[in-house]
């Protein structure tokens, strides 16, 4: 009876698909499975986190466990479902993309500010990958199942970003991601005036302790994963500075969080609290003039604008480089022409 009871549990969890997956780090102190999962699941709530670890869904180590056990360093937390997640369902749709080089092997797109790169929770359809499977047939998929995708940007950022179109190409273009062999320069205005003409950010980056929708620069190697940020100014203008920032590495929100970290958040970045103004007057005027920026340029001020890879097949060393999108530069261009016409005390 045993062994029938065990063959039917291997049978149903054969029909399981996952989800989500973390890994507890290595700092993690014991906490509840429920309250574990609440920091790392977008838009979750405890109570259906409840309602699926009491339906057997979530599994610890490969076992199923209930809303109360406890999680501890490197433990593997997955969620499984019997039907699979929206985000693994593809549906090609007719949408345009800016493609700025294509051949054989791999095409190399302009992505859209406010274009999400690939289905997520709330974001199942209208994302790059939906594009992707319309305008091209059997791209390899990743190690996330993501058809072509070697890295990503953010919704709201703009610019460029590589898609392999054969499995050699995801391979070797993957690794030279791994490597940290690629050029990535993106464009950046931030709040306040950079002191220093250049310099080098190092952290770790991870979830942040309180908000589980930012993320965050810690010194604990046990908190985060590594990362390092070259910046550049390019050109100030008093209470804002434009800078060119370079990724040695390529972490979830890295130039926002580092930024940030060294007291310059990206204009009208709201997740980190860009969309408030940070730096300035008190005057109406003033106050009047950064919500007018903020309407012409109503995301973060991030733009991808510089992507080197040598190609994966005929190792020639490609730099491709992208215009800054009209909202930005109309953005870029007010403060210009402010910063002409006043003067500022910095603090």
């Amino acid at each position: 009876m045993q062994e029938s009871n065990q063959e039917l549990f291997e049978d149903f969890e054969e029909e399981l698909y996952e989800h989500y997956r973390f890994e507890a780090g290595k700092g993690q102190s014991p906490l509840r499975v429920d309250k574990f999962l609440m920091n790392l699941i977008e838009n979750a709530t405890r109570n259906k986190i409840q309602q699926a670890a009491a339906n057997g869904n979530i599994y610890v180590n490969d076992v199923p466990v209930k809303s109360n056990h406890k999680v501890k360093s490197q433990d593997v937390v997955r969620v499984l479902m019997k039907q699979p997640p929206f985000e693994n369902i593809i549906i090609p749709e007719n949408i345009p993309l800016n493609i700025v080089y294509e051949d054989d092997y791999l095409l190399v797109v302009n992505k859209t500010p406010g274009l999400v790169v690939h289905p997520g929770h709330g974001n199942y359809t209208g994302t790059l990958v939906n594009a992707l499977a319309y305008h091209f047939e059997s791209l390899p998929l990743n190690s996330s199942e993501r058809p072509g995708l070697v890295h990503r940007i953010d919704k709201d950022t703009s610019g460029l970003l590589v898609v392999a179109k054969t499995e050699h190409a995801m391979t070797d273009l993957q690794r030279q991601f791994a490597e940290k062999s690629t050029e990535r320069e993106y464009i950046a205005l931030v709040w306040g005036n950079v002191e220093e003409e250049e310099g080098t950010i190092e952290s770790y980056i991870g979830r942040h302790a309180k908000d589980r929708m930012q993320m965050a620069a810690y010194e604990d190697e046990n908190k985060g994963k590594w990362a390092v940020t070259h910046y550049k100014v390019l050109e100030r203008f008093g209470y804002v500075t434009l800078v060119s920032c370079r990724l040695e590495t390529g972490r979830t929100h890295q130039i926002r969080v580092h930024m940030k970290h060294i007291g310059h958040t990206l204009f009208n970045d709201e997740r980190y609290g860009g969309h408030l103004i940070l730096k300035g007057t008190t005057f109406t005027k003033y106050k009047q003039f950064v919500e007018n920026c903020f309407q012409i340029l109503p995301r973060q001020a991030l733009h991808a604008r510089t992507l080197g890879f040598e190609h994966p097949v005929t190792k020639e060393y490609f730099r491709l480089d992208s215009e800054i999108p009209q909202d930005m530069q109309e953005c870029i261009e007010k403060w210009r022409n402010y910063a002409r016409h006043s003067s500022f005390e910095y603090e």
